[in-house]
């Protein structure tokens, strides 16, 4: 199948055409046409005839109907082939109706499997980032190092600590000392020593990202097998929470691979798939799936998880969970007119007046009058105030999933004569660079948090992928708020965030813009959908009721 020949198909009629203009089309160049319409004619697809003379038109005679032959051929490759190969296929230029067609068909081989194994099969429409637990800055990274690591202990919902890797633990003022569970594995078949863990809380505080939040922590040692031991002189009312992150995941490396200890260990991770198998040595609760696997697919495909052996008609129903927020974030730090407080005040005006309308964009969001803490943020209003002058044209960035509220927030600036130059950064720019927090005026930010809301806000306003870093770096009331976290106790947090917030909101530096939510629907006949971390199903839970 060439799909070269299936967007000539759906792009140009039988008639008169010239080559140039058949090479645009395909992108590419006219030699390269040429020796591919030769082609197609000698197996028969069309008859071309080229132009005699300079100028003159060429004739193009379909002889076959491509599609509807190349709709046979991914069908019967659909039965013949794995997905992740059928998958690159639905990439062609196909007409709307076709590939409708082809992507229902190509569905129903998605969801459950039972051949032997119990396999779970589930779109994946980005390729994962990373799955490095120190890498992990995006929440799809952080869903599948959920799965495949442990850390020694997990901060719940609640505030309450439970053991992961570590049974028991003894907490001071100054000291923290780990008691580890006896013979866990890692993937590779290695047995966790205590060395593991301290190499792993040792990279961990001394990566860029994660070093101020490990600031008050001055050893890390083990004093005896299965014994850690994690001091900190001028205390760190924080330290369990901070090892319950998932970048404090406990990993080894071995023979340039990232090996961890959890329910599921990575099998393959390219450009066409990502499996995770069971691992059947876990320290833990067995998963009762074998294999899940994400098989890369085009945006178009719908995220519906079936079973294999299901029709289309079987029973569904939507598993709705938090998608986070979003923020507006204005860079007062710049030396632009977003500087002076009466400019960032007139638009911060400007989005209060207009939250109400952005549900319009999408059905998912819904306007944010309070903040980023559900449950404690207090709704409040902006005062009219009159437009100020600028200088100059604000600088606006930002990155796919922004794109369409950016495009609104510009339109209603634009509306009240604040002119807005706006620029995409990459999604990977954007995560692991400074392209929106050092070149951008004003940005929009979406942040889910991950289990923990409280010990969520800290790290969001602490660790360096921060969307406010660059801010909380240059703000002494900031700087100030933030390091009154090493002696505050843990579970007083919360009014520190409300002063940090209301400050960030009096101020219209980070300004709250929406709540997004996530529907999937998945078969009634998945079993035990459990929400964990950053609103994730837990894949170590889940499990299919057989066909009989």
């Amino acid at each position: 199948m060439d799909h070269y020949l299936l967007a000539l198909w759906n792009s140009i009629s039988s008639g008169e055409v010239k080559v140039k203009e058949l090479a645009d089309t395909l992108f590419l160049s006219t030699k390269q046409t040429r020796r591919k319409l030769n082609q197609w004619q000698a197996a028969g697809w069309l008859t071309f005839e080229a132009g005699r003379g300079r100028g003159n038109h060429s004739t193009l005679l379909w002889n076959k109907d491509v599609e509807s032959a190349y709709e046979q051929q991914f069908l019967a490759h659909l039965e013949k082939y794995s997905i992740q190969e059928v998958s690159k296929l639905l990439l062609y230029q196909w007409s709307t109706e076709t590939k409708q067609r082809l992507m229902t068909r190509f569905q129903s081989k998605f969801g459950f499997h039972q051949e032997g194994q119990d396999r779970l099969i589930i779109p994946r429409f980005y390729r994962f980032l990373t799955y490095h637990p120190l890498k992990a800055a995006d929440v799809h990274s952080a869903n599948l190092i959920a799965n495949i690591y442990n850390r020694v202990v997990a901060l719940e919902e609640d505030n309450t600590i439970i053991p992961e890797l570590a049974h028991r633990w003894e907490v001071t003022d100054k000291k923290l000392t780990l008691y580890l569970r006896k013979d866990v594995a890692f993937h590779d078949g290695s047995i966790l020593k205590a060395e593991d863990v301290v190499q792993s809380f040792f990279r961990m505080k001394q990566d860029e990202i994660y070093a101020e939040l490990w600031k008050p922590i001055s050893k890390i040692y083990s004093s005896a097998p299965l014994i850690v031991e994690i001091e900190f002189p001028n205390g760190c009312t924080y330290i369990l929470p901070l090892l319950s992150m998932i970048t404090a995941s406990i990993y080894k490396e071995s023979n340039g691979q990232v090996i961890g200890t959890g329910s599921f260990y990575m099998g393959e991770n390219s450009e066409e798939k990502t499996v995770l198998h069971a691992f059947k040595q876990y320290y833990g609760e067995r998963p009762l799936l074998d294999t899940v696997e994400f098989i890369q697919v085009s945006r178009e495909f719908g995220n519906v998880y079936y079973g294999a052996h299901e029709s289309r008609e079987v029973g569904t129903f939507e598993v709705e969970s938090d998608s986070g927020f979003g923020i507006v974030v204005m860079n007062s730090y710049r030396h632009s007119d977003i500087a002076r407080k009466e400019v960032r005040d007139y638009i911060h005006m400007l989005i209060d007046e207009n939250r109400s309308q952005i549900s319009t964009i999408n059905s998912l969001i819904s306007e944010n009058h309070s903040g980023c803490l559900i449950g404690y943020s207090k709704p409040y209003s902006m005062p009219r105030i009159a437009k100020p002058s600028l200088s100059k044209p604000l600088q606006m960035k930002y990155t796919g999933y922004t794109k369409d509220v950016s495009i609104w927030l510009k339109n209603i600036l634009k509306r009240a004569g604040i002119k807005v130059e706006l620029g995409e950064v990459s999604f990977h720019d954007a995560v692991y660079h400074d392209h929106l927090k050092g070149s951008a005026d004003i940005f929009i930010h979406g942040e889910i948090f991950e289990l923990n809301q409280s010990f969520s806000y800290f790290n969001f306003m602490k660790n360096n992928f921060s969307p406010l870093r660059k801010l909380t770096q240059s703000d002494l009331f900031l700087q100030k708020c933030i390091q009154a976290y090493d002696q505050l106790p843990f579970e007083k947090w919360m009014d520190q965030h409300l002063r940090i917030e209301n400050y960030l909101i009096t101020n219209s530096l980070c300004i709250p813009l929406y709540y997004s939510k996530r529907q999937i629907p998945f078969s009634i006949n998945l079993m035990n959908i459990k929400l964990k971390h950053f609103g994730y199903v837990d894949l170590s839970k889940l499990w299919m009721k057989p066909k009989f």
